[in-house]
């Protein structure tokens, strides 16, 4: 396949005049639909303006490679636009962009045309060629262009190939340098990282060999022998790349927008072996970024480590909650509330063989959620050895009183345990520093962040659960509807921590003395969250991610069960719109139970305890407001993911 296979004539606009950016992209989106090979133009548009965020694609000398990578994509297809004025593309270097290449990419396993676009890439950064494609004076001869440079030069993967199997004595006596290069979609910054390396290391006289690590996977793969050789290695990656083959050589480890814009400077740091030695046992795998000015920003560090506990406890949110769910369900067919004692309604979910086992497995899973958060968000800030530290964190905070505030908290301590353990280490002899790994840091990691959580996490989150229950108990007489206004809303607060579990408590203590209103107000703000999330993935789509919208119809199995914890991912990821929205929703639910005079029984199920709730059809049109209210206000608070 050639580049010009990609290129349609239709899609080529050689006097474009656009005012800004997001004007220069609409204009090359419209250019790539003329080429028919978009069904859906502003699903692209969307993930285009999405791929911009996560880092410019204006990578300097006055070119941009926009792309976007979707469903929306029925073939592979490049668009072309030359802007003769220029215009402020927001480019690694600030100069205005003057030639465009857009590509779209379709979500198919067939990546024949990556190759292509990987030639085209690199070609972008030869100064005749470009210069050239800015004074085509028609689309043929722009065309020409393309097709002259395609026929003359070597892939870039193959000539990467070649040079990394030149000749030992042609290599002897030279620097040599390694180098591995990777982006988030693995189409055009990889490949041009790539060559500005090759380019830089040759013109110093260095052997060098560099490894692709694309959307059609790793090419070029670096040796053992050659890493034990190398002198110096170079990670420019915003994705993720195995590091422990390079454990206790110098490595520099860099954005792959480095690798094109200051791939000189990269390999005068290895010529002049100021570069640091990478130890494997002390750093885990180059984790994704989403690049960009702010990637090195603390508040854009803190919301990666955050997302990457996240990420890894959503399965078991998920996982437990609705076998929990089906537990609920299974007993709420097969028993009548009505008869049981009081004494026995506490086990509602597990009265059942069948719905035992199904609370039992899924209680298990959803035990693990806090440890989980705890310990990946540990690992994102000081790698492997705070994994097991945010684990112990996290057990206690589950078991303790601090619940999910006081695992974020345990996550953050854990890593930066680690990172102080770290430097301590790094001033004992080599010989003790090389056991550090495996028995220092766990250790004193775990002894460390089990002091802390509980003489300092735990007193503190259990004295704000002690005010929150004295204050809801001197309000048992006060006005019904403003208690369940309170306690609703303080189901949303945190969504399994310290404020969800004083009312829970509440609740739950109520139907001891045989007040069966408040808990009926307690679970209706526990059910509301989740299936407000599940309602505005649906009807505001542009607000969420594509994740977050496949996960989404779940919340409302786990809104319906009960299961408050659905919308945490959701809360945590965006935690400055999300709450304000699931709260008031919450409370406005609660507050309507309360006035509908509804009553519930049960401590736990859900819908599937709807049979034993009182007022059971108001308690139903109470959940559906207060669903409604949190969704809109999720619709206006949140911004549009472009």
């Amino acid at each position: 396949m050639r580049i010009t296979d990609l290129l349609d004539a239709r899609s080529i606009l050689l006097n474009a005049s656009p005012k800004s950016k997001n004007e220069a992209l609409d204009q090359i989106v419209d250019l790539m639909v003329k080429s028919e090979k978009i069904n859906d133009k502003e699903a692209y548009r969307k993930q285009v303006y999405a791929r911009e965020e996560e880092s410019t694609t204006g990578i300097g000398e006055g070119i941009a490679i926009p792309h976007g990578k979707c469903d929306a994509v029925t073939k592979p297809g490049l668009a072309a636009m030359v802007v003769k004025d220029g215009v402020d593309f927001d480019s690694l270097d600030g100069e205005p962009v003057t030639l465009m290449f857009l590509i779209a990419a379709p979500n198919t396993e067939d990546n024949i045309h990556l190759d292509v676009l990987s030639k085209l890439s690199v070609l972008l950064m030869n100064e005749e060629f470009t210069e050239a494609l800015r004074n085509a004076e028609t689309v043929e001869e722009f065309m020409g262009i393309i097709n002259d440079a395609d026929e003359k030069e070597a892939g870039i993967d193959e000539r990467l190939a070649g040079e990394g199997t030149a000749a030992e004595e042609e290599t002897r006596g030279k620097v040599k340098i390694l180098a591995v290069t990777s982006c988030p979609t693995g189409i055009a910054h990889t490949y041009m990282a790539a060559e500005g390396i090759e380019k830089a290391a040759k013109a110093k006289d260095c052997a060098v060999k560099v490894e692709t690590r694309g959307s059609g996977g790793a090419k070029n793969v670096l040796t053992s022998k050659e890493i034990e050789e190398a002198d110096g290695i170079i990670v420019a990656a915003d994705a993720q790349v195995p590091m422990d083959r390079f454990d206790g050589k110098k490595v520099i480890v860099c954005q792959v927008s480095d690798g094109i814009s200051k791939a000189g400077e990269l390999v005068d740091r290895v010529i002049s072996g100021d570069v640091p030695v990478y130890h494997a046992a002390n750093g885990a795998e180059v984790q994704e970024s989403k690049g960009g000015r702010s990637s090195g920003s603390i508040g854009h560090q803190i919301y990666t480590q955050l997302m990457n506990g996240v990420s890894h406890m959503l399965p078991f949110v998920v996982g437990g909650g609705i076998l929990i769910a089906l537990a609920f369900l299974i007993d709420g067919l097969c028993v009548d509330m009505n008869a049981l004692a009081k004494a026995d309604r506490a086990n509602f979910g597990t009265i059942t063989p069948v719905a035992a086992q199904l609370k039992t497995i899924g209680g298990l899973a959803f035990g693990l959620m806090l440890p989980v958060l705890a310990g990946y968000i540990g690992e994102a800030i000081g790698d492997r050895p705070a994994l097991a530290v945010g684990f112990v964190g996290g057990v206690i905070a589950a078991n303790g009183k601090s619940g999910f505030l006081g695992a974020l908290v345990a996550g953050f301590v854990s890593g930066y345990l680690i990172l102080l353990l770290r430097k301590l280490c790094d001033k004992l002899p080599d010989a003790l520093e090389k056991i550090a790994p495996v028995l220092i840091y766990p250790v004193a990691g775990i002894l460390g962040i089990g002091l802390l959580m509980n003489f300092a996490i735990e007193p503190v989150m259990g004295a704000i659960n002690t005010a929150l229950n004295n204050g809801l108990t001197g309000m048992g007489g006060s006005s019904k509807l403003v208690l369940g206004l309170i306690l609703g809303g303080m189901m949303a607060i945190d969504m399994g921590g310290p404020f969800n579990k004083a009312a829970y408590a509440f609740g739950i203590a109520a139907i001891a003395a045989g007040n069966y209103d408040i808990m009926a107000a307690v679970m209706i703000g526990g059910m509301t969250p989740p299936c407000a999330i599940a309602l505005a993935t649906l009807l505001f789509k542009d607000k969420f991610t594509k994740s977050e919208r496949e996960a989404g119809p779940t919340n409302f199995i786990m809104g319906l069960a009960f299961i408050t914890e659905g919308a945490i991912p959701y809360a945590a990821a965006d935690p400055l719109h999300v709450l304000p929205a699931c709260i008031a929703g919450s409370a406005a639910a609660g507050a309507l139970s309360m006035a509908f005079g509804c009553t519930l029984m049960a401590p736990h199920g859900g819908i599937f305890v709807f049979p034993v709730v009182g007022n059971a059809i108001m308690y139903l049109v109470a959940l559906v407001a207060g669903t409604v209210i949190s969704a809109i206000l999720l619709g206006v608070l949140k911004k549009k993911i472009i």
